[in-house]
């Protein structure tokens, strides 16, 4: 086997794999860049953004057939193949990867392709190829779909992620396993399109993470628009007979549909990754780091795999920390308290820190403020549904937690955060002017609520 030497290895060129590389090698470091699928990971092919651009598009068709509502008369025709355009010219360009491989290339990366394996203390091999990272090896090597061990399952033709944002017509029927974020949002926005959906999912409500009054909201939104829900069971299998899947639940319960999707988490990468030749264990769930993201000596690790959010805006600003620690240089170290995430549902879940139920569980004195956002007159213009719902640790008098659900959700969960991240106190965030008439306005509600 041949060895390279060099300064880092990066393994895994997601969002933040690819960032590190660009940074340390604009940086003058001598960096390897490896990876066996595509340069920028998930998000930009089959993830974040062709996901955003189908929920967009669904968007606009609802926004349509609420024009009688407000404005007149609508004729709203979906199709699908504008959509399936959009993706395949503009997000991802035909799922290939040159650009992103020639911008790692032109920072001053060394790009491979291929499958990479620890050898032992900042060792890595790819094929023939070995490389020796005098300052260390930085990991990221992202989580794949992860199918439920359900009968049957196995074998069918049923789609993850990865296949349903490549589909380039619609089914007239589709079940989706998992009412978490990826199930929600593609069940909503390929209903939108005229598909008959099912979700199905063996918790006690959709979104279960997140703030009961999200899950229900959102529950009732479904219903409207004619999602079926089925929340609480248990799948005994899955077959597949002459184009057609059917899912079997308990109770005799059938449910059949055209196409399958199956969105019920993620499984990290870390298998086939050399883990124990570091004395890291290969069959764990995350890797452990610490705050600068060191999992070892001159071993550092990032993204997914972490355990702290599968999120692009994770794996972003772990990778900032990263570059830090292995150029010497001073600044933030991690810190989630404050970490946000948004689920793209039609209205918008997002949501930062703590739930009440997190903060109870960890022994807080805990006071909640409450409001719906469609009393406010923003929401009662917009014919919006919605809630604001904070979580004060009462003793320090700041917020620890906030859920913003609304057609503007993940944009008014700006503040919220900033007020969580910085410490804001509550009764500073009482004295704050509010824009009239404003979806922010909803926030002075709340806080004159927490009780």
């Amino acid at each position: 086997m041949a060895t390279n030497a060099c300064d880092v290895v990066v393994v895994g060129l997601g969002p933040g794999g690819e960032a590190t590389a660009t940074q340390l090698a604009r940086a003058g470091l001598s960096v390897v860049a490896v990876d066996e699928r595509l340069v920028g990971g998930e998000c930009p092919y089959y993830g974040c953004i062709p996901s955003k651009m189908i929920i967009r598009a669904a968007d606009v068709l609802a926004e349509g057939r609420r024009i009688p509502q407000l404005a007149g008369e609508s004729d709203v025709r979906p199709d699908w193949s504008e959509v399936a355009d959009r993706i395949r010219e503009e997000a991802t360009d035909d799922w290939n990867d040159q650009v992103a491989v020639d911008r790692l290339e032109d920072a001053g990366a060394t790009f491979v392709r291929g499958h990479a394996r620890l050898t032992g203390a900042r060792t890595i091999q790819v094929g023939d190829e070995g490389y020796q990272a005098k300052r260390g090896v930085v990991l990221n090597p992202g989580t794949s779909p992860a199918a439920p061990p359900i009968e049957g399952l196995d074998g069918t033709p049923y789609w993850t992620n990865r296949e349903v944002l490549r589909i380039e017509s619609v089914p007239g029927s589709l079940a989706v396993i998992g009412g978490g974020p990826i199930g929600a949002e593609l069940a909503q926005a390929l209903s939108r399109f005229g598909v008959r959906v099912t979700v199905l999912e063996v918790g006690e409500r959709i979104l279960g993470p997140e703030e009961p009054e999200s899950s229900r909201l959102l529950a009732e939104v479904f219903a409207h628009e004619g999602i079926q829900v089925l929340t609480g069971i248990t799948i005994n299998s899955v077959s597949y007979d002459d184009g057609r899947f059917r899912v079997s639940l308990d109770g005799q319960q059938q449910v059949d549909a055209e196409k399958l999707l199956v969105a019920a988490g993620r499984r990290p990468n870390l298998a086939d990754l050399g883990l124990e030749t570091v004395g890291l264990d290969p069959s764990a769930r995350s890797i452990d780091v610490d705050e600068h993201m060191r999992a070892g000596e001159g071993l550092w690790a990032i993204g997914d795999v972490v355990g702290k959010g599968a999120f692009t805006h994770v794996s972003m600003y772990q990778s900032a920390i990263c570059v830090r620690d292995i150029l010497g240089q001073d600044g933030p170290t991690a810190d989630y308290r404050a970490l946000p995430h948004v689920t793209f549902t039609d209205p918008e879940v997002g949501s930062v820190g703590m739930t009440e139920r997190r903060a109870r569980d960890a022994g807080l004195n805990v006071r909640v403020g409450l409001t719906d956002l469609a009393s406010s007159t923003r929401g009662w213009i917009a014919k919006g549904k919605g809630l604001i719902k904070l979580v004060e640790d009462a003793d320090r008098g700041v917020l620890v937690g906030a859920t913003a659900v609304g057609p503007s959700g993940g944009e008014l969960l700006s503040m919220l955060t900033t007020a969580v991240h910085a410490e804001v106190q509550t009764d500073t965030l009482r004295s704050m002017i509010y824009a009239y008439p404003t979806f922010h306005r909803a926030v002075e509600v709340a806080l004159n609520d927490l009780a």
